[in-house]
């Protein structure tokens, strides 16, 4: 057993059978991605990565599966696919994510076809099914509800982690308590009545941290601009060089984008480095929006398309104008088990908080469109007559 110090948990014990996982290629990558993106664009301190998510994800995961009983076998599963949930990232986390889907056609979940044969013989060696773990960490399987839901390990974590490195006042968080009230059912992980207070916590946190860190304005416009680059640099590269790309760390993948044959990738890599950002156009919420705007996932490719007609409005290039849509915010939910009672509750039926949190989620998502400095002005009235937005009051005004 190894104890390794984690400034969000304390001491963290890795037992014998994840340590050569913890050692193995596909993990020490993750150490040279970061957990939050191109949210240092704003918070200097957010550099921490994947690895060290991973390395929480897995402590509480152990904590979690000694609080349900879990078996040895089942605790090995659990641990292994905590530790491994991550390693289907690519280049700064979920900034690539819909660059993958487009290319590659999965996502971050979808471990079993990156699952390297070294990767295998270290969990097979320890009596762990690959396929099993690839399961779990994909959603199908019986206790996957331990690192995917409203409030399982993995949220726990990355909420904690992200506060502390970004320094929000949001993440105080007794997430020891709050596994302590969770319950093992068929029917997946549910909470007793006792814990509700606790998980309005996470859920609170969770919230108010969307529109500071996980959608902030600049962490956007940095995404943004991040998946034009590399759309630009595949305009010129082969279709089979597209696993090795997202297969990069962000530094490998930002070395390959500033020296692209594309000079567009270029361009706009060695903004992100110089952090010469593009600026806000349009940034409005759902009250603004065509219900056709919001009523689906808009696909990059549409986004894009929508760019090209607002720049030809203004008689500038396609790359000059970018548009983000990101999809609505589903609503929070958990099962709650009342004392005394064999039926399960909503969370939202016994705490009004939670009804509460789930409309400010939706009153914080905002579409927004982005270009150079100089052109805000033209293009946000030509963006507003490309995307039917309806006429804005003052207050939502950015100059």
């Amino acid at each position: 057993m190894k104890i390794i110090k984690d400034p969000v948990h304390g001491y963290v014990e890795v037992e014998d059978f994840a340590l050569a996982l913890l050692d193995s290629p596909a993990l020490q990558r993750l150490r040279y991605i970061k957990q939050l993106g191109f949210s240092y664009l704003v918070y200097p301190g957010a550099n921490h990565t994947r690895f060290e998510h991973s390395l929480g994800t897995m402590f509480l995961a152990g904590v979690a599966s000694r609080r349900f009983g879990l078996s040895d076998d089942e605790h090995k599963l659990v641990v292994s696919a905590a530790l491994l949930h991550d390693i289907g990232h690519g280049p700064f986390s979920h900034a690539g994510e819909p660059l993958m889907e487009k290319f590659l056609q999965r996502t971050h979940d979808d471990i079993e076809c990156i699952l390297t044969d070294h990767t295998k013989n270290i969990l097979r060696e320890s009596g762990i099914d690959p396929v099993e773990v690839s399961y779990l960490v994909k959603g199908n399987h019986s206790l996957s509800s331990i690192i995917h839901g409203d409030l399982d390990v993995d949220r726990m974590d990355y909420i904690l982690r992200d506060a502390y490195y970004t320094g929000a006042p949001y993440g105080s968080v007794d997430v020891q308590r709050l596994i302590r009230h969770l319950i093992r059912t068929s029917e997946g992980t549910v909470m007793d009545e006792n814990g509700v207070n606790a998980a309005e916590s996470l859920l609170i946190a969770r919230t108010m941290m969307r529109p500071t860190v996980y959608f902030h304005h600049v962490s956007r416009i940095g995404e943004s601009m991040f998946q034009l680059a590399v759309l630009e640099h595949f305009k010129d590269s082969e279709k089979n060089l597209y696993s090795s790309f997202f297969g990069m760390d962000d530094a490998t993948c930002m070395q390959a984008l500033r020296g692209s044959e594309n000079p567009v990738a270029r361009d706009i890599a060695l903004r992100i480095y110089e952090r010469r950002l593009y600026k806000r156009a349009l940034y409005v919420g759902t009250d603004l929006v065509s219900s056709s705007l919001i009523d689906k996932r808009i696909p990059l490719e549409k986004c894009r398309e929508f760019a090209s007609m607002i720049a030809s409005l203004v008689g500038l290039k396609p790359h000059e104008v970018l548009v983000d849509i990101p999809l609505i915010p589903k609503e929070m939910s958990l099962g709650v088990k009342v004392e005394n009672q064999r039926t399960l509750a909503g969370v939202k039926d016994l705490s009004p908080r939670i009804q509460t949190l789930n409309e400010t989620r939706l009153d914080q998502w905002r579409l927004g469109v982005y270009t150079l400095p100089e052109f805000r002005q033209e293009v946000a009235e030509a963006a507003s007559e490309v995307l039917h937005i309806k006429k804005q009051t003052r207050q939502h005004t950015l100059f």
